[in-house]
Parts: structure tokens; C-alpha cells; sequence
């Protein structure tokens, strides 16, 4: 039988994660866990940031963004799926559905391109450390912020507008726990050539343009540690980068699995356990790569923390 037409769209079902009801309970808990840990760990480094006067640079306000970005990244796709499980229902309103996917693109394509500007932040610092305070001034390190965000949301406001004009068939099942805009279109019924164009420009865009960029900084940045006559001199350089190259390598790497693991797997828990790892995993370990080897951050952690402590103490 032919599949129906349907341009007049109620809900769509996210398939998510095992249907088994004795793992519900567990797949809650580990979940709501995770959200708790990467809302708390990237809570405290924006407000130690903002805490420390001596945090007030450039790398630090970057990370910051980062550290947002991330806060809403995961609020946009795991309170839904916590909800789903808790009340036993797998549905997703039409516009739900569409606003989540928009989120989801702004979310994820601003850090991305954050981490572009970190890598640049670093290229920077090491190659023209003597220019490094004339060029990474308060007023462009603003605007990098601002375009990524406007980069991000005008190309997701596009695919959203792409998406709205599709009509979709009667199977409205998405094999994932969030709404994913290549999944959507998978799903339509009508001719979704300009989409897929979209897609690609897209990807180009907002994946391998950043990717080059990163690369080509640390190309420069290698070239020029490289270059440091002593083995102190290329230590220090280096571990400036550590966090960052950990951030960017743990980012990209989950990202690659997903989309290899949507090529090749076809069941909705492959699909949804692969996006947990650019989702969920990574912006929850974003603030532990950065604090463990950063002892400014450290520091600044423990003073925010300790001032907390002593305003409880007497209050």
C-alpha cells in the first residue's frame, strides 16, 4: 500500500532508546545524571569567569560562550526525552518538533564555530604573542562571538523554513531521542532536493570550514612551538593547546561517529546511542577537560567556590 500524503502534521514519535520498560527506569537515571552533571560543571565555569578579574580575557570569555552554548545545547533535547520516559509517551508535537530541530542547529553549529575561534584565540597568542592584546581586543573577540551565534541561527532559520514547506507521509517515526533535520527530511514525502543542497552547503559551511580553519591554526601553531630553542619554552606553548585540542578532537570525533553510524545502522537505538555522544557526552565533559589541567581555572573554581561557602556560613 502507498503512503499517504500528509502536509497537515499533528505529531511526530522519537523511537529513542530501548522500548524494554525494565530499562526505562535506568536509561532516566543515567540520563537526568548527565544533565545535571553538564549543567552544574558548565554553570560553575561561566560564573567562575565571571567571578575572576583575572579570567577576564579573551580565551576565558571564549570558553565561557562555549560553556553556554553547551548549557543549551543539551536543554534543548534531554529534558523532552526525560519527559517522554517519565509520562511512558514517545510523541512530539509538529511545532515542537521544528523548534527543537532549529534549537538543536543554532546549539550545535555555535560551538562548533567557538571552537574555530578558540583555535584562532590560540594561533594568536603563540605566533604574535607580542600583537597578541592589539588584535584579540575586547571589540573583536565581541563581534567573533556575535557572528557565530548570527551565522548559526540565520542557517538554521533557513533549514526550519525549508522543512515547514515539506509534506510527510503516514510513517512519522524518528529513529533518535530529538528531532534531527537530516531524520525530517528522510521522512518527507515531497521533492526534498533543495533541502539536501542545503544540507550540503551547510556542512561545508558550518563542519569542514571550521575543521580547515582549526588545522591550518594548528599547523601554524606546531610550525612555531617548533621553533622554541628550549624544551620549557615549548612545554608552556603547548599546554596552553592541550584543553582546547582534547575539546576539538572529542567534538569532531563524536560527530564523525554519528554520521558513520547513521550510514551503516539502521535501527533507532544505534542511531540514538551515536548521538549521545556529541549530545550529551561531550558538552558534559567539556568543563572536566578544561578545569583538570587548567590552574587558573582551578583556582578560580575554589575561590568562587570558598566565597560561597563563607556567605552561607554567615547568612
Amino acid at each position: 500500500m502507498k503512503p499517504e500524503n500528509d502536509s497537515h502534521v499533528s505529531e511526530f514519535i522519537l523511537l529513542g532508546f530501548s522500548e524494554k520498560s525494565d530499562l526505562q527506569f535506568l536509561i532516566f537515571a543515567i540520563f537526568l545524571s548527565m544533565y545535571l552533571i553538564t549543567i552544574f560543571g558548565n554553570l560553575l565555569i561561566i560564573l567562575a569567569v565571571s567571578s575572576d578579574p583575572h579570567l577576564h580575557t579573551p580565551m576565558y570569555f571564549f570558553l565561557s560562550n562555549l560553556s553556554f552554548a553547551d548549557i543549551c545545547f543539551t536543554s534543548t533535547t534531554i529534558p523532552k526525552m526525560l519527559v517522554n520516559i517519565k509520562q511512558e509517551c514517545k510523541a512530539i508535537t509538529y511545532g515542537g518538533c521544528i523548534t527543537q530541530m532549529c534549537f538543536v542547529m543554532i546549539f550545535g553549529g555555535v560551538d562548533d564555530l567557538l571552537l574555530t575561534v578558540m583555535a584562532y584565540d590560540r594561533f594568536v597568542a603563540i605566533c604574535h604573542p607580542l600583537n597578541y592584546t592589539a588584535i584579540m581586543n575586547p571589540r573583536l573577540c565581541g563581534l567573533l562571538v556575535l557572528a557565530s551565534w548570527i551565522t548559526c541561527s540565520l542557517t538554521s532559520l533557513f533549514h526550519s523554513f525549508l522543512v515547514l514547506r515539506l509534506s510527510f507521509c503516514e510513517d512519522l517515526e524518528i529513529p533518535n531521542f530529538f528531532c534531527e533535520l537530516k531524520l525530517l527530511v528522510q521522512l518527507a514525502c515531497s521533492d526534498t532536493f533543495l533541502n539536501n543542497v542545503g544540507m550540503y552547503f551547510s556542512a561545508v559551511l558550518l563542519v569542514c570550514g571550521p575543521l580547515i580553519g582549526i588545522l591550518y591554526s594548528y599547523s601554524k601553531i606546531a610550525s612555531s612551538i617548533s621553533r622554541i630553542s628550549t624544551v620549557q619554552g615549548k612545554y608552556k606553548a603547548f599546554s596552553t593547546c592541550v584543553s582546547h585540542i582534547a575539546v576539538v578532537s572529542l567534538f569532531y570525533c563524536t560527530l564523525l561517529a554519528v554520521y558513520l553510524s547513521s550510514a551503516g545502522a539502521h535501527s533507532s537505538e544505534s542511531s540514538s546511542t551515536a548521538s549521545v555522544m556529541y549530545t550529551v557526552v561531550s558538552p558534559m565533559l567539556n568543563p572536566f577537560i578544561y578545569s583538570l589541567r587548567n590552574k587558573d581555572i582551578k583556582r578560580a573554581l575554589k575561590a568562587f567556590l570558598l566565597k560561597g561557602t563563607a556567605k552561607g556560613q554567615l547568612s
